[in-house]
């Protein structure tokens, strides 16, 4: 079993026995979607820890999103529920990129690559992404790289 899926297991039991409904609650949430996509496919398989970090990421995104609908429905209290919940998750997940960091790691791969117009967007995707892996949301990434090469 990988180490990341044994550290939720062993938060789980903790959360648990502290009574943290929150952290309780994410965990059960954040295990259960590791176990779907263990089973997912023709065969179950045990997931590395950099898929599980994938899975984990697509979940805060999820809370994300899901947050910022219910704020804009005047829910505050579902989205500040939401809001935990992603607060948890990312304790398990790389520390994200600043924005420096990831506009030096774009213009290195637009270096790499020799790309200097929009067409060439795909290449670039296609070297920055693995430097990046869970550090930074894919659409932040997009961004940064259209804006280099339009500039």
């Amino acid at each position: 079993m990988s180490a990341l899926k044994d550290k939720l297991k062993a938060d789980l039991t903790a959360s648990l026995k502290s009574r943290d409904e929150v952290r309780l609650r994410t965990i059960r949430m954040a295990l259960a979607a590791v176990n779907v996509e263990e089973v997912a496919g023709k065969a179950a398989r045990q997931l590395s820890d950099d898929e599980i970090v994938k899975v984990l990421t697509k979940e805060a995104k999820k809370r994300r999103e899901a947050a910022e609908a219910f704020r804009g429905a005047g829910r505050t209290e579902q989205a500040d529920a939401e809001l935990a919940e992603q607060a948890v998750l990312e304790e398990y997940l790389p520390a994200q990129l600043s924005d420096e960091e990831l506009r030096k790691l774009v213009d290195e791969a637009v270096a790499e690559t020799g790309a200097s117009d929009p067409q060439a967007m795909g290449q670039v995707m296609k070297v920055v992404n693995p430097k990046v892996a869970g550090r930074a949301e894919g659409g932040r990434v997009a961004a940064a790289v259209r804006a280099r090469l339009s500039s």
